[in-house]
């Protein structure tokens, strides 16, 4: 496996991250644990929750992922062994059941969100805590189109400074963005740098082949900055697979179980993701490892978040550490980007 610095602190981050927001849904805590415990095995020192997780959000599974995370922390005693994120969620649609749905990244939220996943998570730190999406009216979450709307949220600064208090009391080592755009982006680091407050050291955003929308302005950011991607949806929702080639809808898979789950599958994306797939198997890859392969490949990624609701999917995903894709497959995937660019963002 290897490793990469996180940012610019000294902790080095596998190059791929376990991603948890199946756990307490579609997977057990028993799965959950097991996962954890092949992740290891492989190399894979890092792990991204929230305390929104598991997905899709209800109350009645709300923060069920931290509280496997927990009780395996608990079970092993190794958490000294795991580089651990979460995130703190912000205002949305269908999160009422979290702190009445008024969210804010204010002291009141950021202390009592914290708080919380530390108790969940059985433990007295998190090494990089997240602000889950912009708790601003902005471009997240596939929006295209810009249209600026006044709104009432927490000033940046006010954000800052709390989290800052978080670091100093140790409950937190670091933090990170997410869902965020490059104005926020650059906005958050400078206010860091002239106040002398944590400085974010990564974003994670989604990022796959169907959605490279990333490059457009934050990899320079992230490059520059050092303020590395962690990409997150790396097989579009396992639409990358294959699995879902010809209309087809597994038992038991997320796009089947959950409506919700549309982003990747209009019909622009389903036509690349189909030549996406050819091309992996005209070459005799998976089309899973090749998709995965060239996330993890970019040079504005520090680490590439995997996910599976199987240990025969995730021994796959991990295969993908060791591919390296071939100057013919790089040049048949941006041939298919240029011909259908950007068809999920």
């Amino acid at each position: 496996m290897e490793y990469r610095k996180l940012g610019r602190t000294d902790l080095d981050v596998s190059a791929l991250c376990l991603g948890s927001m199946t756990w307490g849904e579609q997977n057990s805590e028993s799965e959950g644990h097991a996962q954890i415990e092949r992740a290891k095995a492989s190399g894979i020192n890092f792990i991204d929750t929230a305390e929104m997780y598991p997905v899709p959000p209800r109350a009645e599974t709300y923060s069920r992922t931290e509280q496997i995370i927990g009780s395996y922390f608990k079970r092993q005693g190794d958490r000294a062994d795991w580089i651990l994120a979460s995130k703190i969620a912000g205002p949305g649609n269908g999160i009422s059941h979290i702190r009445d749905g008024q969210l804010k990244f204010n002291r009141e939220h950021i202390v009592a969100a914290l708080d919380a996943s530390l108790k969940r998570l059985q433990t007295d730190w998190i090494d990089l805590y997240q602000l889950h999406w912009p708790e601003r009216p902005t471009n997240f979450f596939g929006q295209l189109g810009y249209q600026h709307r006044d709104a009432d949220f927490t000033p940046l600064e006010e954000t800052l400074e709390v989290l800052d208090e978080q670091v100093k009391a140790g409950k937190i080592r670091h933090i990170g963005l997410s869902n965020e755009t490059p104005w926020g982006t650059m906005k958050f680091l400078q206010l860091a740098e002239s106040r002398g407050w944590p400085r974010a050291v990564s974003i994670q955003n989604p990022y796959n082949l169907l959605n490279r929308s990333f490059e457009v302005g934050l990899a320079e950011v992230a490059i520059r900055e050092q303020c590395g991607l962690l990409a997150y949806s790396p097989l579009a929702f396992g639409m990358l697979s294959g699995k879902y080639e010809g209309g087809a809808r597994p038992t038991g898979a997320r796009i089947s179980l959950f409506s919700r789950f549309a982003r990747y599958t209009n019909p622009q994306a389903e036509a690349a993701c189909s030549r996406y797939v050819a091309l992996a198997r005209e070459h005799g890859l998976d089309p899973a490892q090749m998709a995965l392969a060239f996330v993890t490949a970019q040079p504005f990624v520090t680490s590439n978040i995997i996910g599976a609701t199987s240990l025969e999917q995730l021994d796959s995903n991990l295969a993908s550490a060791e591919l390296k894709l071939s100057e013919e497959v790089l040049a048949g995937i941006e041939a298919i980007h240029k011909a259908q660019p950007n068809p999920a963002p």
